[in-house]
């Protein structure tokens, strides 16, 4: 039960529409400058679905025809070249990917598949653009997402360059805990779904110098992890 519902009108149908799923988008960074009736006409078109963990939803060069939001879950964005894969990002609740495809026509450039069992919300190509068109308030938020991914890429590449394996990897983590973590006195409580693996291909480097880095970590009582999450006390960075 997603609570109370209401009834909107589209076309000579109607739809009923949960009020706590238009509450969820509009906890949605795309979707937070858009009034009640906008969101009302996007929740009237949106699906939610259901998927197990470890499911591909997407493969790098295939067509893109969806647009999804993480309602529960995570999602790993991915790229892979002759049996090596390359983490690229991650997502949790409320944030968005898939766009890109849809705006360009062009083929996917990553992968997609769930850490976890998720629940996503889908918009199609089609009601998607449709949405572009007639909102200029989601072309700008975009806009923005699309510049500030374009930044991250320029840093990433900067980072390859100068940084080393050490420094790559405390900056992974402390960039997961400012996007995933919650705050509990001095220390942050990062729940994420990756494994060593793929915390490794985030900061571009063999796992067996990750593990050494962590170990020097879990050392210095700067990182503790669990079987459910990475406890990181930034203080002792200082």
């Amino acid at each position: 039960m997603l609570g109370q519902r209401t009834k909107i009108r589209i076309g000579s149908h109607q739809k009923e529409i949960p009020i706590m799923f238009q509450a969820f988008l509009k906890q949605v960074q795309l979707f937070a400058q858009l009034n009640d009736e906008q969101i009302e006409m996007i929740s009237a078109v949106c699906q939610k679905k259901s998927f197990r963990g470890g499911t591909v939803l997407f493969q790098q060069n295939e067509p893109g025809n969806t647009f999804y939001i993480v309602f529960s879950g995570s999602v790993k964005i991915f790229t892979s070249h002759n049996g090596d894969e390359k983490v690229l990002s991650m997502f949790k609740s409320g944030d968005s990917f898939g766009e890109l495809s849809l705006i360009d026509g062009r083929p996917r450039s990553a992968s997609a598949q769930t850490l976890e069992d998720c629940s996503l919300i889908t918009l199609t190509v089609t009601h998607f653009m449709d949405i572009l068109k007639s909102n200029f308030e989601i072309n700008l938020c975009i806009m923005r997402e699309l510049c500030q991914r374009l930044r991250d890429t320029n840093q990433h590449v900067n980072d390859l360059t100068f940084l080393d394996a050490r420094t790559r990897i405390l900056k992974n983590l402390i960039m997961l805990a400012n996007k995933h973590g919650v705050r509990e006195g001095n220390l942050i409580k990062i729940r994420v779904a990756l494994n060593y693996d793929e915390l490794s291909q985030m900061s571009n480097v063999q796992k067996p110098i990750l593990m050494q880095v962590l170990r020097d970590l879990q050392e210095k009582q700067i990182l503790v992890p669990t079987s459910t999450e990475l406890r990181l006390d930034l203080t002792k960075l200082r």
